[in-house]
């Protein structure tokens, strides 16, 4: 069916929002929630389905395993938000409570070298507060016997406010919300920018309908499209799409107890998912490749489940020798070569020119912290919460990435 796309209610906004999706609206809600911001705002979605977005395909996982403390910090507020998402939108009776299914992560190592990785994460979250516990292998075969052990030396684990959630109504509150408080969702396309003579500022957008719109903040919340919504403004940034391969499973002996989002050294992942179970990883599973792929690009390689993915499952917990396959999916990263951290702030040059991109599959955890974050900036013209400087595009012409040991 063809999308309409229709023109909106105005020819100048305070900000425009390029991208719908989760950070899209995390952005709109955050900054039209804040009694500080009297502004207008408007969001242009090219695909108001959303079928085809990361968010649409995202697994909702949430993690305080980060290797760094901004990322630790990160997560821990978006852990306090999901838990108590009715009282940030005002104990508003039609907004439902939000669980964290608390199965943890299981980071296994099967050498010592990641091993003492893991041990040196562990004493960083726990200066956060995380509840992370390095676990030896005599440990990990007590509270999880299922597990094959034979290659591995120790692991990670944590089961306070780590596993996932139901990230859909997050975004779905946040949409319904963001409306309800004045920001305007176009079904629409950004096509070209113009800048000022000095080209130091965005004045208007164009969209695909040939409207011509105005603007004082233009955020770039353009997923996996990043690059091509920043091109309009003449900027280069470090961000793709790669694929990632999401496999629903149904076990002939289900496990006696929830099996955590369990990080094998395959790099495949694997955890409870209600009834069934949930397995996932890039395409490298087995030694291929992990090239940018097209947009639109969502066909997924049959070979992998049969020939990787399920027999490092298999070898992994074997239990799960006999298991049959429900549904599967690829969905996009939006992949940030240079260091896989996000990229945020405002652009060097073009002073309102905000992104809010390159998650690399920390998108669905990290929104709430990003979405306040940014709507700091766009009020404030600063960070307040939590300093998100260190993700600021300013690190990327400088050569200086934030390293961040924990990646997916």
């Amino acid at each position: 069916m063809a999308i309409e796309f229709k023109s909106p209610a105005q020819k100048t906004y305070d900000v425009i929002i390029v991208g719908g999706a989760m950070y899209g609206s995390s952005v709109a809600w955050f900054t039209a929630n804040n009694p500080d911001f009297d502004g207008s705002i408007l969001v242009v979605e090219r695909d108001p389905t959303y079928e085809f977005t990361s968010t649409a395909h995202t697994n909702s996982c949430m993690r305080q395993q980060f290797s760094r403390e901004l990322n630790v910090r990160i997560s821990q507020f978006a852990a306090d938000f999901v838990k108590n998402f009715r009282e940030y939108f005002g104990g508003d009776d039609r907004v439902p409570n939000i669980p964290i299914q608390s199965y943890g992560y299981m980071y296994l190592a099967d050498n010592k070298g990641f091993d003492e990785v893991l041990i040196e994460s562990q004493k960083l979250q726990a200066e956060c507060g995380a509840g992370t516990k390095h676990m030896t292998v005599e440990e990990i075969a007590r509270d999880y016997p299922f597990y094959n052990l034979d290659d591995i030396v120790g692991a990670n684990h944590n089961l306070i406010d780590e596993g996932y959630f139901d990230g859909g109504t997050v975004f779905d509150w946040w949409k319904r919300s963001a409306r309800e408080k004045g920001v305007e969702y176009c079904t629409n396309e950004v096509v070209a920018m113009t800048k000022n003579t000095a080209g130091s500022r965005v004045e208007s957008v164009t969209l695909k309908t040939g409207d011509v719109i105005n603007c004082g903040t233009v955020i770039n919340t353009s997923g996996p499209r990043a690059v091509e919504t920043s091109r309009m403004a003449g900027i280069e940034i470090p961000v793709e799409p790669r694929k990632r391969y999401t496999f629903i499973f149904d076990a002939a002996k289900p496990l006696d107890r929830d099996l955590p989002l369990t990080i094998d050294p395959s790099g495949v992942h694997m955890r409870t998912d209600g009834t069934y179970y949930l397995a996932g990883g890039p395409p490298t599973i087995g030694g291929g490749d992990d090239p940018a792929v097209a947009y639109d690009d969502f066909e997924q390689d049959h070979s992998l489940w049969e020939n990787h993915f399920w027999p490092i499952i298999a070898t992994r917990i074997p239990q799960f020798e006999s298991i049959k396959l429900v549904n599967s999916w690829a969905g996009h990263y939006a992949f940030n070569t240079f260091d896989q951290n996000a990229i945020l702030g405002p652009d060097t040059k073009v002073e309102n020119f905000i992104f809010v991109n390159g998650f690399s599959g920390h998108g669905f955890q990290q929104s709430p912290a990003m979405g306040r974050g940014t709507s700091e900036l766009i009020t404030y013209g600063e960070y307040r919460s939590l300093d998100l400087s260190p993700f600021n595009y300013e690190r990327i012409e400088k050569g200086e990435p934030f390293v961040e040991k924990a990646v997916i």
